[in-house]
This record gives C-alpha cells, sequence and structure tokens, in this order.
C-alpha cells in the first residue's frame, strides 16, 4: 500500500548525527524548541527509535526523558508522542481512555473503529505486555450495556468483518433512529470507517477545533498516529467537507511551538 502520509522515512538519514543535534538543542541554558520540532516532524517512526537509541549510546540518557524535562505542555505531548511507536502509542492511548474515573468512550470508539484486525491484535499484545492486563477485560470492566457488548465484538475480529455489511447511507439513519449516546457513536465510526477511514478523521478533526476551546487531545491523538499513515487523504477530505483547509484551521487554532510542529505534520496547506 502506498505511503499516504505526510511524514516520510529521511533519505540522508544518520542516527548519531541527529541525536548530536537533538542533545546540542536541550543542553545549557534554554531549549532549542525549533531544531527539536523541525528535526523529529522531518523523521519516520522507525527512525525516530534508532535517534532515541543512538542517543543513549552517545550521552547515556533516556531522550525521551531529557526531551519530557526539557519542554511543557501540549507540544510536550505531541512531541512525546512522536516519540512512541504506534502500536504503543495505541496501547497507551486505550489505557489513558480507560484508567481512572470514567472512560473516554470516544478514543476506543475512534482507535477500535478505525485499525485493521492485524493492529487491533497487535495493541492487543503491547497492551497486555505493557501494562499487564487484557485489554478486553479493561474494555468490559469499564463500559455497559450494549456499548460493552459491541466493544468486545470488535476487539477479536476488528471492524472490517462487519464493515461491508454495514456500509449504506440508510444504516446511518437507523443508527440515529435507533440508538442514542455512546452506541451511536460507535456504530456510526464504524459505518464512517467503512466508508472512508480518512474522511472519518477528517471530521474527527474537525469537530476537535470547531467552536469555542479544542479537544487538544484528540487534536494530538489523530495529528500523530496518522501523520505517517494516511494524512494526505485526511487533507483532500476536509477540503471537500469543510471548505477549508486542514492547515489553514490548525493555525487559526493552536499557537506557538505547538502549532509550528502540528502544521509540520499537517505537510502543507490545500487552501
Amino acid at each position: 500500500m502506498a505511503n499516504r502520509g505526510s511524514v516520510k522515512p529521511s533519505g540522508n538519514f544518520n542516527s548519531s548525527a541527529d541525536a548530536e543535534v537533538l542533545h546540542k538543542a536541550m543542553k545549557g541554558l534554554g531549549t532549542d524548541e525549533d531544531a527539536i520540532l523541525q528535526l523529529l516532524t522531518a523523521r519516520s517512526n522507525v527512525q525516530r527509535q534508532e535517534i532515541k537509541a543512538a542517543y543513549k549510546t552517545l550521552f547515556g540518557k533516556d531522550l525521551v526523558d531529557n526531551l519530557k524535562s526539557e519542554l511543557g505542555g501540549k507540544f510536550e505531548t505531541l512531541i512525546v508522542g512522536l516519540m512512541t511507536p504506534p502500536i504503543m502509542y495505541d496501547a497507551k492511548s486505550l489505557h489513558d481512555a480507560i484508567k481512572g474515573a470514567g472512560t473516554d468512550e470516544k478514543v476506543l470508539v475512534e482507535i477500535l473503529a478505525s485499525r485493521t484486525p492485524e493492529v487491533v491484535n497487535a495493541i492487543k499484545a503491547a497492551y497486555k505486555k505493557e501494562y499487564d492486563h487484557d485489554l478486553e477485560e479493561d474494555v468490559s470492566g469499564d463500559t455497559s450495556g450494549h456499548f460493552k457488548r459491541l466493544l468486545v465484538i470488535l476487539l477479536p475480529f476488528s471492524v472490517f468483518d462487519v464493515y461491508m455489511k454495514m456500509a449504506g447511507y440508510e444504516m446511518e439513519e437507523s443508527i440515529k433512529r435507533e440508538t442514542s449516546g455512546s452506541l451511536e457513536d460507535l456504530l456510526l465510526a464504524v459505518v464512517k470507517c467503512a466508508r472512508s477511514v480518512p474522511a472519518y478523521f477528517a471530521e474527527t478533526l474537525y469537530y476537535a477545533m470547531k467552536g469555542a476551546g479544542t479537544d487538544d487531545n484528540t487534536l494530538i491523538r489523530v495529528m500523530v498516529s496518522r501523520s505517517e499513515v494516511d494524512m494526505l487523504d485526511i487533507r483532500a477530505a476536509f477540503r471537500r467537507l469543510f471548505s477549508c483547509s486542514l492547515h489553514s484551521m490548525i493555525k487559526g487554532d493552536t499557537g506557538g511551538d505547538y502549532r509550528k510542529a502540528l502544521l509540520l505534520l499537517c505537510g502543507g496547506d490545500d487552501a
């Protein structure tokens, strides 16, 4: 499958040279945030893992720990997300959504409805390894009723088996009529992903930024997790659906280094 991401692997890549650049950006007084974001948004996740290993070898320190101590706020969250391997990032997002008081059902819906069965299986294995818990048990322990039943159905088979049976437009109408709340959200997400995963994420990003206040967690999660997958298609769907570009909406809705990094992940303006 062609890579439709906005972030591509760097051609003349040297992990040690990159580690040196990051070390220099963080040592001494003050931090060169610009150097950090320019470099990390221009490398693939695989390359970032190699930089992390080179940094450890050269400086005896953990790159992610150093980044956390030098950066702050939403910008830190975004950069740490970029440094996390994709499967682990999904597992951590699910874990964060489940733990604590109340479940962030939106995150469960988004990840489980949009990932392939192979990816869901890999997420389950990573979750088990990292948290020594069974993802299905955690999900069913933390959700209720029909929503829980459907999520637990999605977990073993992922969604693609049920997809094509549900993709008609009239399906959406009957879901809206017959269900409500988190179950409705989940079923609609499944149908939307059946039709077009990029359009589903374009809509997710739009509603994360529309109106007063920004849902930064969703904005970060989608920009990080789709930057190497289908960001070019998401941008095209966004332009088609909302008659403005994703780039312009991010620009108007965010600020500082956080905005700079998000715009680099976006990879261009379709205005």
